[in-house]
């Protein structure tokens, strides 16, 4: 029988402890510790434990549920985990920003947290220095938790053989109008980031707004509210295509659905998901400790190990079965482009749903 999230995360705890890496605590220890860096306690005062932390969190509940469970165990601190879709969430803090109500907004698109950065607190956690550059924010804003390449999802119930989309133009196709899954971009952080690529991939301009005008034509007025409606849908056959991210579709994979995965080959994104501390958050030393256990080695193992997360430290162990970011054709994303034009893109976007343009 598969083991469960919990007892994969307390095993993964415990060979950290075990081997000594990173001054970790195993899970099974009933003394509560962070996460640190090699040398962090040597560098740093020890942190504060107990307390209480609130997050906003747009992940799955199978990924958020084992993560914060063992956060509690090991820290003690009391977490209210607050659940909805990215766009909604960012709403939320915004909204709240006299008076904020949560401490930690976990895991949108860093592209989605840049474009609300002025609601957060600069934070640079303690294992800095493990994660890859190229995933970090230069500005601390946030923090990358995953990297997390968009993809499009298939059925292959659906779908004949050799007649798989190979790219972002198939999906204009009139054979699959009305059978394509995908979430509103002022709802969901992942789609968002899909509706970027998908311009960065045309042009940003008027070649680009084209595209996506034929687009949404072929989505035949099925605009979904949240990203786990595209997968889900693929899956249970409601749809024969998805626009989605690439862990929730190996997730079935690996569950036996019959499912297939395509990497456009006009090129994708593996923009990274992030966590971010709520500026003025009522319990700033638990936020913190919260964004360092993300980071740290144990949990980012976890995430490859059983969501099929892509790790954003340097010593992360390679993925068996899963296609090498090095072999994947990326576009050039632009964060600031994507976090200065995010209001103006989904109005847009809006625009084009409405028939307004």
């Amino acid at each position: 029988m598969r083991k469960s999230v919990s007892t994969i995360l307390t095993a993964l705890l415990l060979s950290v402890s075990l081997v000594g890496c990173g001054g970790q605590q195993a899970a099974t220890d009933k003394k509560p510790e962070t996460p640190a860096s090699p040398n962090a306690s040597q560098q740093q005062p020890a942190p504060k434990k107990g307390g209480k932390l609130t997050l906003y969190s747009p992940n799955a509940a199978e990924v958020n549920n084992p993560i914060v469970k063992e956060f509690q165990d090991r820290t003690g601190i009391e977490v209210q985990l607050i659940s909805g879709g990215t766009g909604d969430l960012l709403k939320r803090v915004q909204a709240e920003a006299a008076n904020p109500l949560g401490d930690v907004f976990w895991a949108g698109g860093a592209d989605s947290l840049e474009a609300y950065k002025k609601y957060f607190e600069p934070y640079k956690t303690k294992e800095f220095d493990n994660l890859s550059p190229q995933y970090v924010d230069k500005n601390n804003i946030w923090t990358p938790f995953a990297a997390l390449p968009m993809i499009i999802m298939y059925n292959k119930d659906l779908v004949k053989q050799g007649e798989e989309p190979k790219s972002w133009n198939d999906l204009l196709d009139a054979k699959w109008k009305g059978k394509i899954a995908f979430a509103d971009p002022a709802k969901s952080g992942s789609s968002y980031t899909q509706l970027v690529t998908i311009l960065t991939a045309y042009g940003k301009e008027d070649k680009g707004w084209d595209f996506v005008k034929k687009f949404v034509t072929n989505l035949d007025g099925k605009i979904l509210s949240g990203s786990g409606l595209v997968y889900k849908g693929v899956a249970e056959k409601e749809f024969a295509l998805g626009v989605t991210l690439e862990e929730a579709a190996l997730r079935y994979v690996e569950g036996g659905a019959k499912v297939g995965i395509i990497y456009p080959s006009e090129g994708t994104s593996a923009v990274p998901d992030g966590a971010a501390v709520i500026k003025g958050a009522k319990n700033m030393d638990q936020a913190k400790q919260f964004i360092d256990f993300l980071v740290g080695k144990d949990v980012q193992a976890l995430i490859q190990k059983e969501f099929k997360r892509r790790s954003v430290r340097k010593d992360a162990e390679t993925v068996q079965g899963v296609a090498q970011t090095k072999d994947i054709k990326l576009v050039d994303y632009d964060f600031d482009f994507a976090a200065t034009k995010k209001d103006d893109i989904i109005k847009r976007f809006g625009k084009i749903v409405t028939g307004q343009e």
